[in-house]
């Protein structure tokens, strides 16, 4: 095997276990209609994969361990800089919280502003080697951004679902992009049932959240990175803003894999959830012991990126959080609104409601105890502020 390739083997259903082809074009099992993994030949992958091989490689971005990523011809592995954000520790806001390590990891300097630049990457690409040319999704804005810009320097098509209260600001930059921007009435699960139809009626394909294989690689690379930086250890506490899932979950499927390749041990970060009160349904099947989310009803936060009712990856979010020992919790607009302009006084720096939202359950978790002082703690920032619209 040519070693610039990918050991990827075959898809395999999260549920009933059931192989896929990964030469052909998939979406959710045709057994069960859950949610389809790709599975890498780690034996093999550990010969390329010793953690000195890996600290010689001068590859900066997403792609940099490409032998546990999907795309096997290095042709199609697009690249606009994305991943290998930094790790910032967060000393004023620490110092505050009386908290000795805590840090930022910041997925704002990707690309397209977000940390939704890393799986639209990975899909778009993955897509381009199945011969793809038509990409669809449903959207809170960034993700339709994200899909947008890659599929710009592809030179595909990107076809974008959101609803009509998607920002301004990011409308104008799918379009600017070239996206064919669709407004729907409602929230993202109304976005995603006429995206699903379009999509099927043309033929185009989807790369909505963990309904194809591809978006949670790129997110795993957020947990590839954050061993790396963390000299192959991995931080007491990762505390992240949870809509459709993604990221919670690419980064423990990430875990699992290093641990087989020999780069980490069997420890594990507590993994915790952050919702805004107004859509909270991963907190609520949390706390009543659920393995399924139901959808919540009415949903409502200023937070869009998070405001999501029904996410199809609900129970390997939940089982990554129960594995972990770690919990979910759920913050108010108010209190995310107040985090986004004190975060920004207190270490320079501006983030998304979304984000903002992890700062808002850090001070939260710790003012009740559940974070000690010596644990060391990471929160994912998705998204700038800067992207956010002026009137927050």
């Amino acid at each position: 095997m040519d070693r610039n390739s990918s050991y990827i083997v075959n898809l395999i259903c999260t549920n009933c276990g059931k192989d896929f082809n990964a030469n052909e074009r998939n979406g959710l099992c045709n057994s069960c209609g859950k949610i389809l993994f790709p599975k890498y030949d780690l034996e093999k992958a550990k010969e390329m994969l010793s953690k000195q091989i890996i600290q010689k490689r001068k590859k900066y971005n997403i792609w940099r361990l490409h032998e546990i990523m999907p795309v096997k011809d290095e042709k199609f592995r697009l690249t606009l800089g994305e991943g290998w954000t930094p790790n910032v520790k967060l000393n004023n806001f620490g110092k505050d919280l009386n908290l000795n390590q805590v840090y930022l990891k910041d997925e704002g300097q990707n690309p397209t502003g977000t940390f939704k630049s890393r799986g639209l990457c990975a899909a778009v690409s993955k897509g381009l080697e199945l011969g793809v040319k038509d990409f669809v999704m449903p959207s809170a804005g960034n993700a339709g951004a994200a899909l947008s810009a890659y599929a710009a320097h592809a030179g595909v098509n990107a076809h974008v679902y959101v609803p009509k209260d998607t920002p301004k600001l990011i409308q104008k930059e799918i379009i600017h992009m070239g996206g064919e921007l669709t407004l729907i009435e409602g929230l993202i699960s109304d976005a995603g049932r006429v995206a699903n139809k379009e999509g099927k009626k043309n033929n185009w394909f989807s790369v909505s959240t963990l309904k194809e294989p591809y978006r949670v690689e790129g997110k795993k690379t957020m947990g590839l990175e954050l061993a790396e930086q963390f000299n192959w250890a991995l931080p007491d506490i990762i505390i992240y803003p949870t809509g459709g899932g993604t990221g919670i979950v690419g980064m423990w499927k990430a875990f699992e894999e290093m641990e087989t390749l020999g780069l980490i041990g069997n420890e594990r970060p507590k993994m915790i959830s952050v919702q805004p009160s107004g859509c909270q349904p991963i907190v609520r099947a949390f706390k009543k012991g659920d393995k399924y989310a139901t959808p919540w009803d009415n949903a409502h936060s200023f937070a869009s990126g998070i405001r999501v009712p029904d996410a199809i990856g609900d129970y390997l979010i939940l089982n990554a959080i129960r594995e972990s020992n770690g919990t979910a919790v759920a913050v108010d607009d108010s209190e995310i609104k107040e985090a986004m302009y004190s975060f920004a006084k207190t270490e320079g720096i501006m983030v998304c409601p979304e984000a903002a939202a992890t700062v808002a359950a850090t001070v939260n978790l710790t003012n009740e105890g559940y974070i000690d002082s010596n644990d060391s703690v990471v929160l994912f920032i998705t998204g700038s502020g800067l992207t956010t619209p002026n009137d927050w």
